[in-house]
């Protein structure tokens, strides 16, 4: 016998059918409920302007550090401007993500669009490597050759950057704890605000020292800021490309925790995936020889792993016959 159970927090609503015999496994017949969703957590409508506003600011900052950075000889200002370009493409992947998560699902796309998110982090990072490469490429060369920056330009431009960005974390800054999207979008922006005040610091010392090679070996350390975060962003969104239990849980102590439940003798067939870069899900084979714990049990324990885990996705077979062996045990069986 299977059950399925996916708690949000909203009212649920349920939806109950039967299949026939058979339909998983070799298993009996069985009923499936379907609790209200996949228990994710999308932006809310009002961020919509927020992103919008966010991306336009950064197209005008990267426009105007390029140009300027271009025309005052300075690989920091571009570097900086590439950063800002990091900014752009991650707010429009936050953006489309929380719209995609939000478009129903298909008999085509049984879970939707929401595995859109991981493929729009892994071109982001890989785009903004590839950029950050041929920066440091100019950057090096400066070094060797220190050629003269228009240190004034290069304070003005990068002192809007940084207010424009504190600006757009600003937007940001009361929605981080409801959305993780928008979390990292704050977080994003106010590191770019950090960035170009170092720029600035920069153009100072440059002014007042006349350091030539201190421009391009900011942008080498703005490189590497880019490099070490988009780096992790990569490494990411390959494992959950891959189906891989999500760096935020631990897949024994999720086992521990169903293989306590009460009337629990065995658990095998264990899968916990990424649907998203938000959301979670589960399945899981119960072996509870004592019968059929009822709906309530199903409902209780799939609010808890969203609860403990932040699993929102959570099917549950549960298997009653301790003389019917299923195909997909022992636990190493996939």
């Amino acid at each position: 016998m299977a059950d399925r159970a996916s708690p949000r927090d909203h009212a649920p609503h349920d939806h109950r059918h039967d299949h026939a015999p058979g339909h998983e496994h070799g298993h009996p017949a069985h009923d499936h409920h379907h609790h209200g969703g996949l228990g994710h957590v999308h932006a809310p409508a009002s961020f919509g302007r927020a992103f919008a506003i966010g991306i336009s600011l950064n197209v005008g900052i990267v426009i105007l550090q390029a140009v300027y950075g271009y025309l005052s000889n300075s690989v920091a200002l571009i570097a900086d401007a590439g950063h800002n370009l990091s900014d752009v493409l991650g707010l429009v992947v936050a953006w489309a993500a929380t719209v995609l998560a939000a478009r129903p699902p298909s008999s085509r796309f049984t879970y939707g669009l929401r595995g859109s998110s991981i493929l729009g982090a892994m071109f982001n990072a890989v785009f903004l490597l590839v950029a950050v490469g041929a920066l440091s490429w100019e950057a090096v060369g400066r070094l060797v050759e220190p050629e003269p920056v228009a240190g004034i330009t290069v304070i003005v431009v990068a002192a809007i950057g940084m207010v424009l960005n504190g600006f757009t974390a600003w937007l940001f800054a009361g929605g981080g704890k409801s959305d993780l999207n928008i979390r990292g979008a704050y977080l994003h922006m106010a590191a770019d605000a950090a960035v170009s005040a170092g720029v600035v610091v920069a153009g100072f010392v440059i002014l007042t020292t006349g350091w030539l090679w201190l421009d391009p070996a900011v942008s080498l350390v703005i490189n590497a800021i880019i490099v070490w975060g988009t780096w992790s962003l990569l490494r990411e969104s390959l494992v959950m490309s891959l189906a891989a239990v999500p760096a935020g849980i631990d897949p024994e102590e999720v086992r521990a925790f169903l293989a306590a439940q009460p009337g629990v003798a065995e658990l095998h067939d264990l899968h916990i995936w990424p649907i998203s870069t938000t959301e979670t899900a589960l399945t899981a084979h119960l072996a509870m020889p004592g019968g059929h714990p009822g709906d309530g049990f199903l409902m209780r324990l799939a609010a808890e792993l969203n609860a403990r885990f932040r699993i929102g996705h959570v099917t549950l077979q549960v298997e009653t016959d301790p003389a019917t062996v299923c195909a997909l045990a022992p636990a190493h069986v996939v």
